[in-house]
């Protein structure tokens, strides 16, 4: 009987077969403190029974020192109820394969003494530069072969720094993985709010019919930190806010916006609409971007009521940097659905307050009828993906009283107390999809490429055009005030972070 499409695809439950997840750069800091918590609540809800977590790292331990490393991950609040014994028998599922990425022979270690289960997830928690050496020698070992189970690999963020970078190491992962069995990981598709825009849109009959642009004015997606460099400086000169943030979790947010209705929920028809909204994006090359881009760079001021340092003062950083912790875009889609809506894009180091979330701008009513003709606040739809994680709707209501005075309201949904249950890590999420093969949340290879052609555009937009000087703001202000000109000749604004 042939499968019915629509039964498949997000919330389905689902278990993994017995397998070993094996996870390289293992003595990380992503391995401490999501990986690991992401298996052991896989573990407590009884979603894998027959696992082993093998950790693969070129640190001199033994296995024990690796299961003292898991123990240690798990000692956090998350897990201070959790009895030690359910720690312990979790951390008994540990192994330790020590090897540097080009050494053959540790491949063959894993191949050899580790053949049962034979189902394998390989999860690359390593630098960007490792990831072509590590696929070149799983497929030289024989451990992408899946004549005896699967083999599937996960590959994290950046993938590349421009489009040519990310088309070779596509062709890097493609030459030992066929592409069904790669997962290129976005975290912030894992989380809760975010998997709720498709559900928002096509679970219900009363928003799909405005989401055009004969009812969107604008939208905007803000993805704002107040953390600064970390003791990242080195990497993030490397990056800047654009690599960063835009190419892979900004667009992503994005295409979930724009999309148009998949026919059923399978990974591929998601991600065939998500790839024509990246293929609709209006070129920002050296002629637009002094009109449709900022860039900012913080400087020293306030955080959290403590003096915090300027981006160039911080560890790692050339005290002469160029490079942008701030950048805002003005982005258009040449669709029907959205011809004329600006996509209002903003992300930063340093700000006000710690803020992800998407928020659609609804016109104004056609005729001013109320409160002496004023124009009423234009109503809003907003996506809280981080923090406390939700969905507000603002729109006019009457202040009650003889007059027809109007103040805006909110109808807020809030996970915490519409569910009660605390909500589970994007990581667990993600890990039990590649788990099970569901690549609905994973990036495809064409995706890829056509976000970074996008940004790649804008990148070399700033280099021809000279457009490296920078918008300086204090630390945590809202940002540089020339992000106000995106807005256009209207009454819009940023919503305040």
């Amino acid at each position: 009987m042939r499968e019915n499409p629509l039964a498949y695809g997000l919330g389905l439950p689902r278990e993994p077969p017995a397998l070993s997840v094996v996870i390289f750069g293992a003595s990380g800091d992503l391995t401490r403190r999501k990986l690991v918590p992401a298996l052991f609540s896989l573990f407590l809800k009884g979603r894998i029974g027959r696992f082993r977590v093998i950790g693969f790292a070129r640190r001199d331990w033994t296995t024990e020192a690796f299961r003292a490393l898991v123990r240690a991950a798990l000692d956090g609040e998350e897990f201070s109820r959790v009895d030690r014994a359910l720690k312990d028998a979790f951390a008994a599922h540990a192994e330790f394969v020590r090897s540097d990425f080009d050494d053959p022979s540790g491949y063959a270690a894993l191949r050899d003494g580790f053949a049962e289960p034979p189902n394998r997830l390989f999860y690359l928690a390593t630098p960007p530069d490792a990831c072509a050496r590590i696929v070149e020698r799983l497929r030289e070992a024989g451990l992408a072969d899946q004549s005896r189970g699967f083999a599937r690999i996960v590959v994290e963020k950046p993938f590349g720094r421009d489009l040519d970078s990310a088309r070779a190491l596509n062709a890097h992962v493609a030459a030992a993985f066929a592409e069904e069995q790669v997962f290129r990981i976005d975290h912030y598709l894992g989380k809760e709010t975010v998997q709720n825009i498709m559900l928002l849109r096509f679970g219900n009959g009363i928003f799909e019919p405005v989401w055009n642009n004969r009812y969107v004015d604008h939208v905007q997606i803000t993805m704002a930190e107040t953390l600064g460099a970390e003791g990242r400086g080195g990497y993030y000169e490397s990056a800047g806010a654009l690599r960063d943030m835009v190419q892979n979790h900004m667009l992503q947010l994005l295409c979930l916006v724009a999309m148009e209705p998949p026919v059923d929920l399978r990974p591929e028809s998601v991600r065939a609409e998500k790839l024509k909204v990246l293929r609709s994006l209006v070129v920002i090359g050296a002629r637009e971007v002094g009109t449709e881009t900022v860039r900012g760079q913080y400087t020293r001021g306030t955080a959290d009521g403590a003096e915090v340092p300027g981006y160039r003062q911080e560890p790692g950083v050339n005290p002469a940097s160029t490079v942008e912790t701030y950048t805002a875009l003005r982005v258009h889609l040449a669709s029907w659905r959205w011809a004329g809506v600006p996509f209002l894009l903003r992300t930063g180091k340093r700000l006000s307050r710690r803020a992800t979330e998407i928020s659609l701008h609804f016109r104004r009513p056609p005729v001013r009828l109320f409160a002496d003709g004023a124009a009423p606040p234009p109503d809003t739809l907003v996506f809280r993906i981080q923090p406390r994680e939700g969905i507000m709707l603002g729109f006019n209501a009457k202040v009650p009283g003889p007059t027809t005075d109007m103040r805006t309201v909110a109808m807020d949904f809030s996970y915490g107390s519409a569910f009660g249950d605390e909500l589970p890590d994007a990581y667990e999420r993600l890990l039990l999809d590649a788990m099970v093969g569901d690549a609905t949340l994973f990036m495809r290879r064409d995706e890829i490429e056509a976000s970074w052609e996008f940004v790649t555009g804008v990148l070399e937009g700033w280099r021809v055009s000279g457009a490296l000087t920078l918008e300086t703001y204090r630390a945590g202000t809202q940002g540089p005030a020339a992000a106000e000109r995106l807005l256009g000749d209207g009454d819009r604004q940023w919503r305040r972070l």
